[in-house]
Order: C-alpha cells, then structure tokens, then sequence
C-alpha cells in the first residue's frame, strides 16, 4: 500500500520535470527560467494537508514556482538552490510538515 501512495505521489514530479533548452551557445549560460520565482509564504496554509497529487498542483499554483519537489520522510535531499522550485516535506501520516523555495 505504502509503494502505491509513493508512486502515486511520483507522477506529478514527472510531469514537473522539463527541458528548458540548451545553453547559450554564445556565452555558455543556462537559459533564464521562463516562470517567476517561488514564493512558499503564499502556500504556506497547505501546511497540515494530506500530501497528494492535488495538493501538489495546488501549491505549485499559489507559489508561482515551476517546479515541485517532494520530501518524503527521513530522505536526504541535494542542496542545490533553485528559485524556480517549492519544495514540499511530508510525514509517515503523508501530512505535509514544511513548505519552502529551493
């Protein structure tokens, strides 16, 4: 049951994952993020909610960021910082514990 909810938390992340294009050929610069940067205070009542794809799509949409990335319990996480990403913690109880940017 517990690999179910994981695989059904998994599919939002696949559709957030994108290509944003090639480097700049010129300068050999990323490309600028097409979408506004995070702001996790405006989905910061989603904190207590049951993890789920829904609530996923839901903070995404009032953080403005473009990208989702979720924490589940007891995992480790890269420290690379991304304006562009709201990062979503949950417990054993899949209830959502933090919501912040990076």
């Amino acid at each position: 049951m517990r690999t179910a909810i994981f695989a059904v938390l998994a599919l939002p992340l696949a559709a957030c994952a994108g290509n944003v294009g090639p480097a700049d050929p010129d300068t050999g610069a990323p490309p600028p993020s097409l979408d506004g940067s995070c702001d996790a205070e405006a989905a910061q009542y989603h904190v207590g909610h049951d993890a789920t794809a829904e609530m996923g799509a839901a903070i995404l949409k009032d953080s403005g960021a473009a990208t989702l990335r979720w924490g589940p319990p007891n995992s480790a996480w890269t420290m690379d910082y991304r304006t562009d990403r709201v990062n979503v913690r949950y417990d054993e109880a899949q209830v959502i514990t933090e919501i912040t940017c990076g």
